[in-house]
């Protein structure tokens, strides 16, 4: 499992590079070790998807109040979700938290330097799973 989710205002495609992003987090994800130093997130298992959204107009927070303080009209927003199987433990869960944090600020600093953007990430744990079923060609493919 560990699955990123990318939600994203789609005005951001003409001035981020949201696949390079996916990459990025990706190799962060990978780069996660445990208190004992293997590898917490598994190569085969790791995956990180973006959507875009259309922005919202107009913006609840934004708006007349936005523009009288100098913005534009024109925001974005990236929400990113960490969700991973339960058993990790605080510490790991801190450090993918920071280690994806850092990743997205600094890939997207530029558009930070040319406007104005909001950047979320949330960890979820998934603790009661009712079902999770999983077929796949991937893990042996990795774990060689």
């Amino acid at each position: 499992m560990p699955h990123v989710v990318i939600l994203y205002t789609g005005n951001l495609d003409a001035r981020a590079d949201m696949g390079g992003l996916c990459r990025k987090l990706a190799d962060a994800m990978l780069a996660v070790r445990a208190e004992d130093g293997s590898q917490v997130f598994p190569t085969g298992g790791t995956r990180v998807y973006a959507y875009p959204a259309p922005p919202l107009r107009p913006w609840p927070t934004g708006g007349a109040a936005g523009k009288a303080a100098g913005g534009d009209g024109d925001y974005g927003f990236v929400y990113v979700n960490l969700r991973m199987g339960r058993g990790r433990s605080d510490a790991v869960r801190q450090a993918a938290g920071d280690a994806l944090l850092a990743c997205a600020r600094e890939h997207l600093a530029p558009v930070f330097a040319a406007g104005h953007l909001g950047l979320t990430v949330q960890v979820d744990e998934s603790p009661g799973q009712v079902y999770d079923g999983k077929h796949s060609t991937l893990h042996p493919l990795f774990s060689r």
